[in-house]
């Protein structure tokens, strides 16, 4: 049986139930960073402890996943995806009723471990569904993702927030609908796999690199730069947009996190654009125009009222998630037969990036205030600049 062919003829099943992997994946995720004002109220944490806890969380996800990309491109395992979500629905279960703050940094830990076997598999099995379209296929499913990201914040404010912080882990038996999606995902690529191994399916053979070994590195240091800018910036709204939100505007906690909503709905619908528009006209000139193109929102937020303030993070959210289906399809292309790794590496950069940013920059909030590294911060997308020295690779 021809494995391509194969999974040509399902790739839109598969696509969506590996974009509603990511959904549940990630929704379950977002409810960690949506009850910090919860966790800041019932332990009175400073803005430093509740960086500290993002930090454990993101390191957890950002070392072990280019670890689990690797492991799995060279040993894969179609139950691993399962797997990972029992991980993450046990570390949720924990944060629900610990009162140790040690304990809540083990809990999250649990929950980036999770992540950290979700994203470089379920990556690999975006390419063999993809069908050929490789960008439109990572764009469903990360919006499959952000979707799931937005959507965290809303339950915690419907279901968390007005009850309290044992209602966590009502949320978290949410992970069992997901592992059922996961299940058939499972079946369909071990199917696939007994067949390459008896020497039925299509063999991989050696895909050659399409820019030399040195400015091949050249490359991936330009993205990881842009990479570093995008989390940067993203984790000062993911950790903090809601305590500024509060302190700025006087609005409840409820109220804070469906305006965070509001702003990671926005990367939803941004990722489903980014993918596609790579495929027909290039990953470079979506990088470019994603990363570089919020600079004058961001610029902007920090001088406005309300309303512009919400239509401005809408913007900002908008744009700039556009960039990371290029950005990982571009490094994919780069190194085409290492794509678990290559996918582990940069999610998992990324999600490094995100967790020392938001220790670092609640360190910086607790000493300068929350408005003057909002401003600081504003100038982050400029980094977009270095996209010029990215190679076109529909060129090369």
């Amino acid at each position: 049986m021809n494995i391509t062919t194969t999974a040509g003829k399902t790739s839109m099943v598969l696509l969506i139930a590996l974009a509603l992997s990511h959904f549940f994946n990630d929704m379950l995720q977002a409810i960690i960073t949506a009850v910090y004002p919860l966790l800041k109220s019932d332990m009175a944490l400073s803005f430093a402890q509740i960086g500290t806890i993002t930090l454990c969380y993101q390191t957890s996800a950002s070392v072990f996943q280019p670890v689990m990309g690797m492991l799995l491109d060279k040993k894969p395992n179609p139950f691993f995806l399962p797997l990972g979500m029992m991980f993450t629905f046990s570390g949720l279960t924990i944060l629900a009723y610990t009162n140790s703050f040690g304990v809540i940094l083990g809990s999250v830990s649990l929950v980036g471990l999770g992540s950290s076997i979700l994203h470089p598999e379920a990556s690999r099995l975006t390419s063999l569904a993809s069908g050929g379209k490789r960008g439109f296929a990572q764009s469903v499913f990360q919006v499959g993702g952000n979707t799931g990201s937005a959507v965290g914040p809303l339950l915690a404010a419907l279901f968390i927030a007005p009850y309290g912080r044992n209602h966590v882990a009502a949320v978290a038996c949410l992970a069992f609908v997901g592992i059922l999606v996961m299940i058939p995902i499972s079946r369909w690529y071990g199917r696939i796999l007994k067949e390459a191994k008896s020497g039925n399916g299509k063999k991989r053979h050696h895909q050659p690199q399409p820019l030399p070994r040195r400015k091949t590195l050249l490359t991936i240091c330009v993205l990881l730069t842009l990479i570093f800018s995008k989390y940067l910036y993203m984790a000062s709204l993911n950790s903090y947009y809601t305590f500024y939100l509060i302190e700025k505007f006087g609005v409840s906690i409820k109220t804070s996190q469906i305006l965070l909503f509001v702003f990671l709905g926005a990367t939803a619908i941004g990722t489903i654009i980014g993918g596609p528009i790579g495929d027909k006209f290039g990953r470079k000139y979506v990088i470019w125009a994603s990363i570089l193109g919020t600079a004058p929102f961001a610029l902007l937020m920090p001088h406005v009222g309300f309303t512009a303030t919400i239509l401005l993070s809408f913007l900002v959210g908008l744009v700039l998630s556009s960039a990371f289906p290029a950005i990982i399809i571009y490094a994919q292309e780069l190194l085409p037969n290492h794509i678990g790794l290559t996918s582990g590496l940069f999610y998992g950069f990324a999600f490094g990036i995100a967790g020392i940013s938001a220790a670092v920059l609640g360190t910086l909030v607790d000493t300068y205030g929350i408005f003057n590294v909002y401003n600081a911060c504003s100038f982050i997308p400029l980094l977009g600049m270095v996209a010029y020295f990215l190679p076109n690779l529909k060129k090369a």
